[in-house]
């Protein structure tokens, strides 16, 4: 039998490939997005903006009526919008937290009934959550509160058996990350292309260089597995490529 999963924000970088992932697992995805998009692996297609409240009502009422049932949701939808505190207007901040943090409160709460025991919430946050720079305060503070309500979930839910977990991604080949090299927030000052800020920021990984959508998309399906994950709850994994281990004075 196969197993649902729905997934926000499913036309991003990350969202796509683990609509892609998913489905060749042979899982039933139900993506979810604000622009209208074919995406390769998605079943079920409903267009919403998930940070409102009638529309997330609406959307699990969908999932209810047509599927029945979800063995995982993955919160994946977020906005990034660049530029100093002193410089935002509360009209972005509100939207920052309305996209990044409300939406998961809301799906969480209108997908709880649709989630058979043994299911799974992960919830796509970032290392900004532990770590972060200049001019990303607003999504910052965000993925830092879904961490923390990613926790507060994982006791609430436990007695439904639901296991709550996040990922932290870090930098990956995504639109996102792309365009805010483009605005370079960082304020480097530079005149430098995308591609040689990617090759520049790939350096500054253990690793070597930056992820990619892919990566994190395994990482999801295992948190959200529970032939894979089953004794995994309250837990951040962070995918950085070894950003985070290496002090910024080295």
């Amino acid at each position: 039998m196969s197993k649902y999963v729905l997934i926000t924000g499913v036309a991003g970088g990350i969202g796509s490939a683990t609509a892609q992932l998913f489905a060749e697992h042979d899982w039933h995805v139900i993506g979810v997005d604000r622009e209208d998009e074919d995406i390769e692996g998605v079943d079920h297609f409903i267009q919403a903006d998930i940070s409102g409240a009638d529309a997330s009502a609406e959307i699990f009422e969908e999932v209810e009526e047509e599927e029945g049932r979800l063995d995982a949701l993955v919160n994946n939808a977020a906005i990034q919008i660049c530029k100093p505190v002193v410089e935002m207007t509360p009209d972005e901040w509100d939207a920052t937290m309305a996209s990044n943090l409300r939406s998961v409160f809301l799906g969480v709460r209108n997908a709880h009934s649709l989630l058979d025991p043994g299911g799974a919430i992960v919830n796509v946050s970032s290392v900004h959550a532990v770590a972060t720079s200049s001019e990303i305060a607003a999504y910052a503070a965000s993925k830092g509160g879904l961490l923390a309500f990613t926790r507060a979930l994982s006791i609430e839910f436990s007695d439904d058996d639901i296991r709550v977990n996040a990922v932290l991604p870090g930098a990956v080949d995504t639109e996102m990350l792309r365009d805010g090299l483009e605005r370079d927030y960082a304020g480097t000052g530079t005149t430098e292309t995308v591609e040689e800020k990617m090759r520049a920021l790939g350096i500054r990984h253990v690793i070597g260089r930056v992820g990619q959508p892919e990566e994190i998309a395994q990482t999801i399906l295992f948190l959200a597995d529970g032939d894979r994950s089953s004794f995994v709850t309250g837990q951040a994994l962070t995918v950085d490529g070894g950003a985070t281990a290496r002090l910024s004075t080295e």
